[in-house]
């Protein structure tokens, strides 16, 4: 049984909408008043937006909010989850080029959305420092990564788990001629953006 993430799809819709308005992140932030950095948090699935700022979206792009949030519900009529391999979804991230996210569990818990993906960082990578709104666990299922927050530069190895506050800015890279694998962990607020 594979759940839809309709938190995802919140940010998938207002991408589409956006670029079938032929809208630049920083236009779209023009007219809503929502930074186009928040706006690219929200379509890339780092933020989840408060009410207000959806209402300002929705406003500016000329959509009924309703049609942004239309698959929004609280399923819990499910006992367990399973995903099988190669069962999870590619998310198309704009702000990371080289690194390939597929998604697989998605949950909200309280107040918290939990979300599980493999990432795939390709060879000869590196994502420039870019900021969430969770806290963020990594695994390093195989190859390695050195993850730069601050003036901290960390190697992360096969078997190694890392645990950091997203909202700190934070880079990938990957010097090798392999890709690496790793599990991330996102825990996001969702009382507001």
């Amino acid at each position: 049984m594979f759940k839809d993430d309709s938190l995802s799809n919140i940010g998938k819709r207002i991408k589409e909408e956006r670029r079938r308005k032929g809208l630049s992140l920083q236009e779209l932030g023009k007219l809503s008043g929502v930074t186009a950095g928040l706006l690219s948090k929200i379509e890339n699935f780092r933020a989840v937006a408060s009410l207000p700022v959806l209402f300002n979206i929705a406003k500016s792009l000329e959509v009924k909010m309703s049609e942004l949030v239309e698959d929004v519900k609280n399923d819990k009529e499910f006992s367990f989850l399973l995903i099988r391999n190669n069962e999870g979804i590619i998310e198309e991230r704009e702000d990371s080029v080289g690194l390939v996210y597929e998604s697989l569990i998605h949950q909200d818990i309280g107040n918290i959305n939990f979300r599980t993906n493999i990432v795939r960082v390709m060879p000869n990578t590196y994502r420039e420092p870019i900021a969430t709104d969770a806290m963020e666990s990594i695994y390093v299922v195989s190859g390695s990564v050195t993850y730069g927050i601050g003036d901290n530069e960390i190697l992360l190895n096969q078997g190694d788990t890392f645990y950091f506050d997203g909202s700190f800015p934070h880079s990938v890279r990957n010097d090798l001629e392999v890709e690496a694998v790793l599990f991330k962990i996102y825990l996001l607020k969702l009382n507001g953006a």
